[in-house]
């Protein structure tokens, strides 16, 4: 099945998530990217590889690169990167170093703390496949520092 115009709509909602206010109210950019990881086999050897989401089907695992860099002069802290995962997709697994939302990006905390209404209103514990949004605080970016941020997801 070829699902080029899904990877499309997801670098591109990456893109325009991370086009949102914190540019404009800091002297922080953001740049969004995503690959897709290929497992191939050389020589008998067998290793990953990322490749552009040229076609991607149910079940490929999807690299998530959110590169920042502090463009001015001057420190900037507490800097929040905030990214909405794509509706096709779902988070592969809680890795931590990040806070998730479970509601819309209402509400954050770690995975393992979090909790969502099963079918029949009861309350259970919250799984990587109701993860909505991914947040990163960004402590302390000195004048002109730059790193990236990922996470990893697979195609639903």
């Amino acid at each position: 099945m070829n699902r080029n115009i899904l990877a499309s709509a997801a670098a591109l909602a990456l893109g325009l998530a991370l086009a949102g206010p914190a540019m404009a109210a800091e002297p922080v950019s953001l740049k969004g990217d995503v690959q897709v990881e290929k497992t191939v086999t050389e020589n008998g050897a067998t290793k990953t590889v990322l490749a552009p989401p040229t076609t991607v089907v149910p079940g490929d695992r999807l690299l998530f690169t959110t590169r920042y860099s502090n463009d001015g002069d001057k420190p900037v802290d507490n800097f929040v990167v905030t990214n909405p995962l794509p509706a096709p997709v779902r988070l592969a697994a809680d890795e931590g170093g990040y806070d998730v939302s479970v509601d819309g990006g209402k509400s954050f905390g770690k995975l393992a703390t979090l909790t969502v209404a099963d079918t029949a209103g009861a309350r259970r514990a919250a799984q990587p496949e109701d993860v909505t949004h991914i947040r990163w605080t960004l402590a302390h970016l000195a004048p002109h520092a730059a790193g990236a941020l990922e996470y990893h997801a697979v195609v639903r």
